[in-house]
């Protein structure tokens, strides 16, 4: 007789560190055979430190200062593979429009990416033994890109769509209509009970944020 499958874990709750001026989210959560974190705001480096965490991986939701500037050192330390749409530079990394535009400097050290996702446009990975899905959700930037683990009804979804409202599409290459298009595409399509993990903010489920992003017009 065959084993039923087990339930999924919708009680999954990665552990959260706040980082930098624009209070980031970095997460780390155990999965089968290693830790895997999602995005490297600032000192997230010395965070997995004191919780005693080495990654094995490092899922980049996208390019954004705030959200890779411990990425490169997290890459040394922790010798892990970084997953990410596509290899950064300081437009992506919005190095040269916050020069530009006020003269404020920001520096991010260049990281390494080991698998770049956008050759895949939509795909699965099996990373540390877990099955995690990845598309991409443009918009907010155009290297954006969700990861969704089916397994523990939660998706992590970077500055798309966060607590109460969705990433600012002002930022260069920036689209509101892209980015809602693709919210309604890649999110909305989740069940509804799935958590939702976002850059910013506190957690929240597909079914409370899906009444106002289906309003949109």
């Amino acid at each position: 007789m065959a084993s039923a499958m087990p339930e999924p874990l919708s009680h999954f709750t990665p552990r959260c560190h706040v980082g930098g001026f624009a209070a980031t989210n970095g997460y780390a959560f155990r999965a089968p055979t290693g830790w895997i974190g999602v995005d490297a705001p600032s000192d997230f480096a010395a965070w997995l430190r004191e919780q005693d965490i080495k990654l094995s991986a490092l899922l980049l939701t996208h390019a954004h200062f705030d959200h890779v500037m411990d990425a490169a050192v997290i890459a040394e330390e922790h010798g892990c593979e970084i997953y990410a749409w596509e290899i950064s530079t300081p437009q992506t990394r919005l190095e040269t429009f916050l020069r530009g535009m006020a003269g404020f400097e920001i520096t991010v050290v260049d990281y390494p990416v080991h698998h770049t996702l956008k050759t895949h446009g939509h795909g699965t990975l099996m990373v540390c033994g877990l099955e995690i899905r990845f598309a991409p959700v443009p918009g907010h930037s155009p290297d954006s890109v969700i990861f969704h683990l089916p397994s523990e009804l939660a998706v992590f979804s970077g500055d798309t769509l966060m607590n109460g409202t969705m990433g600012r599409t002002d930022f260069p290459e920036g689209s509101t209509s892209l980015l809602v298009e693709g919210m309604r595409r890649e999110l909305l399509s989740l069940p509804e009970a799935t958590r939702v993990f976002s850059g910013h903010g506190d957690p929240t489920t597909i079914r409370e944020e899906k009444y106002w992003v289906e309003s949109l017009g």
